[in-house]
Order: structure tokens, then C-alpha cells, then sequence
């Protein structure tokens, strides 16, 4: 993605976010870069990770820390990386905490498209499952979580958490 897309999102979004000391949350890592586009990406060509990773960091910031989840969709959107698993993810995170759960459901099944084994997207689709009042699907997700991760990993123990009803992610 072109710096100046990056600029001009951030801008339009209203926000000042500083992608140097932006702490993602501790279900996740950066994701790694997507493959340069077939195109050749932006910056006249030239193909630049650090790009996709600041603009995700942007967005990341905007939905876990700031809570502005539309926000954070755009700015996912505006990476031009809809099919890359974690910003699928995010997407579909953003969009059932806005109550759009045939969104969130679309963006979960994108993610796990693209990486069926996504511990981060199979404990958010249990949530979802889990807010939709479907235990049994959401522990269905759990195991599949259990399965890719282990009881240690922390999207396990979210997912653990939210089917338990002793906290909500």
C-alpha cells in the first residue's frame, strides 16, 4: 500500500496514531506481509512490506485501543488485503463487535479460507457461535483451537473465557 493511501486513510479516519509504538494484543503478532500483488503494489512499482504491516498496525490500534471499530475496517479495507487471514480476521472481530454478524460471519469464514488452522480466527468464530447462542458450535471451535495451539495459547484461553462467561472479547 502507498504511504499516501496510508496518510490519506488515517486523515480521513480523524487520527493521529504513531505506528512505532503501537502494542498489538497478545493473541497476536504482526502478521506476516502478504505477497507482493501481481501488479507490482504502489509505490511506482515497488513493493514494500513495511507498508501493509504499518497500516495494519494502524488499524489494529484503532480497534482494540481506541474501540473504533468502523474505523479499523476501513482502514483494513483500504490495505487492498481482504483475503490475507488476519486482516479477515480483524475485520470480522471489528464487525461482531458492531453487532453485524453476517459480516462477521462472512470475514471469519474469508479468514479461514485462506488458513483453515488460524487459532485467532477459530477463537473469534467461537465467540461469534458462542454470542449467537450456539455453546456447542463454540466448543466445537475451541477444540479446533486446542487441536492448532494447545490449552496454553491465548486465543484458547479467550475462547475458554467467553464460552465460561467470565469474560467477553
Amino acid at each position: 500500500m502507498r504511504k499516501s493511501r496510508l496518510l490519506a486513510a488515517a486523515i480521513a479516519l480523524g487520527t493521529t496514531i504513531s505506528v512505532t509504538n503501537v502494542s498489538l494484543a497478545a493473541d497476536s503478532g504482526p502478521p506476516p506481509p502478504p505477497p507482493p500483488p501481481s501488479g507490482g503494489g504502489g509505490n511506482g512499482g515497488q513493493w514494500n512490506p513495511q507498508d501493509f504491516l504499518n497500516g495494519y498496525q494502524v488499524a489494529h490500534a484503532l480497534i482494540f485501543n481506541k474501540g473504533d471499530y468502523a474505523g479499523g475496517i476501513a482502514a483494513l479495507r483500504a490495505l487492498g488485503y481482504d483475503d490475507h487471514p488476519d486482516v479477515a480476521t480483524l475485520i470480522g472481530y471489528a464487525s461482531r463487535k458492531l453487532g453485524r454478524y453476517d459480516d462477521a460471519k462472512y470475514w471469519y469464514d474469508k479468514a479461514l479460507a485462506a488458513d483453515p488452522k488460524h487459532a485467532t480466527t477459530l477463537s473469534y468464530y467461537g465467540m461469534w457461535h458462542a454470542e449467537q447462542g450456539n455453546l456447542l458450535k463454540a466448543k466445537d471451535e475451541l477444540e479446533k483451537v486446542r487441536l492448532v495451539c494447545g490449552t496454553d495459547c491465548e486465543p484458547y484461553k479467550q475462547l475458554k473465557a467467553a464460552i465460561d462467561g467470565t469474560v467477553t472479547y
